[in-house]
């Protein structure tokens, strides 16, 4: 063979690769208690300044570039302001133990279930979704730049570990 000595290599350097990546990606760093109360300080606010149609507080801590998806569809932080804060009536929700998920020193992601009683462009909102919020850090300040919920089951079961796929933990993906 015109190669033999490359063989040799292969398999090293294919498990050294698999090893790297796994230690680079499956390993999110952790979020200190401080960070990890502020985060889910912000979060209980938005869900509050949905509630009380508190455009002010949203346009303050809701970053330019924000991208939503909820039952309606994908909404950009204008339309959320719009649609979402000023029109929706929401008389009550709860939010389920949120886990918080440090993808790097300037991006957060947050994960838990919600129950909600709202109706938004006279539609019923569903009454348990599972979220996924999640956060940037610019200039020393967590923003909300972004927001997915969807129906919940009854029972959702976790299929991939949060340490392998950061940010899924509870969403059954």
């Amino acid at each position: 063979p015109p190669f033999p000595p490359m063989k040799k290599f292969l398999l090293p350097l294919a498990l050294a690769l698999t090893a790297t990546t796994l230690t680079a990606f499956g390993q999110a760093p952790k979020a200190d208690a401080k960070t990890e109360a502020q985060l889910i300080a912000l979060e209980k606010a938005g869900w509050e300044a949905w509630k009380k149609q508190d455009v002010a507080w949203v346009k303050a801590n809701t970053a330019d570039d924000f991208v939503g998806l909820g039952t309606a569809g994908t909404f950009t932080k204008a339309q959320y302001l719009t649609t979402a804060v000023a029109t929706c009536a929401v008389s009550s929700y709860a939010l389920g133990p949120m886990a918080v998920h440090l993808l790097d020193p300037n991006v957060a992601q947050l994960t838990f279930t919600a129950t909600q009683r709202a109706t938004c462009a006279g539609n019923a909102e569903p009454p348990k979704v599972q979220v996924i919020s999640t956060y940037v850090r610019r200039g020393g300040q967590w923003l909300w730049a972004s927001y997915a919920d969807k129906p919940a089951k009854e029972k959702v079961g976790l299929t991939h570990s949060p340490a392998v796929v950061p940010g899924c933990a509870g969403f059954g993906v």
